[in-house]
């Protein structure tokens, strides 16, 4: 983030509230938000939707810098706040990207 204690999705999170812009679209290194860790995990699962509520008991509450979430717990908790929408999505599936933009069908979770 541009501030000490501030990440890049709490930056985004608040660029977005600044310009009204309700959808917030962070391009990760994996396709989806999955209910567990798909690097040890092989059965993990991915979701496709999830409530904030749900997303934030699966991330918790407290940031430290290098935590390795899929969207950070103090910008996850300002989203809800907000009523922000979070698309969740591969960044370098440029195809699938696209298909977002769209508005056809796409890889990727959403949270809202």
């Amino acid at each position: 983030g541009w501030k000490p204690g501030w990440s890049t999705d709490y930056d985004a999170i608040r660029l977005a509230h600044n310009f009204n812009v309700k959808k917030v679209i962070n391009l990760s290194d994996v396709p989806y938000i999955y209910n567990k860790e798909p690097k040890n995990n092989h059965d993990a699962r991915p979701i496709k939707d999830i409530s904030w509520k749900n997303f934030r008991k699966m991330v918790g509450d407290k940031w430290d810098p290098g935590l390795n979430v899929p969207f950070d717990p103090i910008a996850s908790k300002e989203a809800e706040k907000l009523g922000l929408k979070v698309i969740i999505l591969k960044g370098t599936d440029l195809d699938n990207f696209k298909n977002f933009l769209d508005k056809k069908e796409f890889n990727g979770t959403i949270i809202s």
